[in-house]
């Protein structure tokens, strides 16, 4: 039995949950520094609040693989974790811009920091079994194109919550100035806006996607291929160790790739808004809360929108693109071209040169979304496909952990204070990671990328 063909709409369908996630999730990325800063945070002192994050997810994605791999109820095998993970994100998503309303109980800064946690616990509930959802649905040939049109909605919902703070302080003339340690009006509002879209489009791929059952599955051709080195049935959760120790030559290979990708991810991420505020706008490290630096910080919204918007385009050709040169030599090449885009941002004259550092950012991000799970999903047993790609996920969130931990000191102590030096290390991290793509061995490379 071979799984069935589906349309573009019902691709698009089963992966629009990931538009609201990567909404919130946008949100989250380009504002969270700033409104730990608004609330006393020290620009050295960020990646450690950030660290919170990965470590969840190192903890939070096996775990719920390994679960959604045995769970079947009314929503199914997937679903069920897509609907929590989602009414928690949100829940962070409004409470974390309105910590100071808790500041009888804690202080803002620390109820802020802790919904920073309860947002990417929630997000990593929901995240991981979506990429199993597209591994579960599709045959191998559909991969790369369910894998890219994932990235092309991530790519739109990116846009949507970087962009809303910068829209609603400039087109609707929304407030973007802060007083007092509050945070900002069109930022409150913004990360409302987030949690109910979120939430809608979470609904959206769990009313319009069906699942295959687990006597179905069983009945499937990979399946039946892959029996011999999955057993039905694992013994209990501790069994993740095992996976892990026995986990594909592939996976292996991939995992340094993406070490180092998401390494210079984070560093972007967390450094961003301070490091464009001193280098391009000329603020002082110690300024982070006049206009000018709030103006910096939406300008900021508005670039991780750029990339994410060239990143849901890009996305559109990477199925051909991959046909032509092959999945790996895809990646690599994105790669290159990130890593030259955040290079680029030390050399840039002013605000607006940013836009083109935004464009290589934003191919090798949608290669990043896309390229590794397709290489991954054909090395991985079926039958535990959710926990290994919970276990991949420790190659996204140990480089981040690493990163959290060194950066801010890196920062301090190795770049005289000057956070612009953390985006040149995380652009030269993508450089080591496209190297690395050329070890990387395809198994179910289509092959007529062999004969072209």
């Amino acid at each position: 039995m071979q799984k069935r063909t589906l349309s573009f709409w019902e691709i698009w369908n089963m992966s629009f949950g990931f538009l609201g996630i990567q909404l919130g999730f946008a949100l989250q990325n380009a504002n969270a520094s700033r409104i730990l800063q608004i609330f006393g945070a020290d620009v050295h002192e960020l990646s450690w609040f950030w660290l919170v994050a990965p470590i969840t997810g190192l903890v939070i994605q096996p775990i719920i693989g390994y679960y959604s791999d045995r769970t079947w109820t009314r929503l199914g095998r997937r679903r069920p974790f897509f609907l929590v993970g989602a009414l928690m994100a949100a829940a962070g998503l409004i409470l974390m811009p309105n910590a100071d309303l808790f500041i009888a109980i804690l202080p803002s800064l620390w109820i802020g920091a802790g919904m920073l946690f309860v947002m990417d616990a929630s997000f990593n509930i929901a995240m991981e079994p979506f990429r199993a959802l597209v591994a579960d649905n599709l045959p191998s040939d559909q991969r790369t194109l369910g894998f890219s049109v994932q990235t092309v909605l991530i790519g739109i919902g990116a846009v949507v919550g970087s962009w809303l703070p910068y829209v609603l302080a400039n087109w609707f003339d929304i407030s973007n100035r802060t007083v007092a340690g509050e945070v900002p009006l069109n930022l409150l509002l913004s990360f409302i806006i987030g949690a109910a879209i979120l939430v809608g489009s979470i609904l959206v791929t769990i009313f319009t996607t069906k699942e295959y059952s687990p006597e179905e599955l069983e009945k499937m051709e990979d399946y039946i291929a892959y029996r011999h080195l999955a057993p039905k049935e694992q013994s209990s959760l501790f069994d993740i160790f095992t996976d892990f120790k026995n986990m594909p030559f592939t996976m292996r290979q991939l995992a340094w790739v993406q070490f180092f990708s998401w390494f210079g991810l984070f560093g972007m991420w967390v450094f961003s808004t301070p490091a464009i505020a001193h280098h391009i706008y000329d603020l002082p490290l110690t300024d982070n809360s006049s206009e000018t630096y709030q103006d910096a910080g939406d300008w900021v919204g508005v670039l991780f929108g750029v990339y994410n918007a060239v990143s849901a385009v890009f996305a559109f050709f990477l199925p051909a693109i991959a046909l032509k040169l092959g999945r790996k030599s895809t990646h690599m090449f994105s790669l290159i071209l990130g890593g030259v885009g955040l290079l680029s941002i030390y050399i840039a004259p002013n605000e607006y040169w940013l836009l083109l550092s935004m464009v290589g950012i934003g191919i090798g991000w949608a290669s990043i979304l896309a390229m590794p799970y397709a290489i991954l999903a054909g090395s991985i047993p079926p039958r535990k496909m959710g926990v290994y790609m919970g276990i991949f996920n420790f190659f996204i969130v140990i480089p981040q952990i690493i990163n959290a931990l060194i950066g801010g000191p890196m920062v301090k102590y190795l770049y005289g204070g000057d956070p612009i030096y953390a985006l040149v290390t995380s652009g030269i991290a993508f450089l080591i990671a496209a190297a690395l793509c050329v070890r990387i061995h395809d198994v179910d490379e289509p092959v007529i990328v062999k004969n072209v």
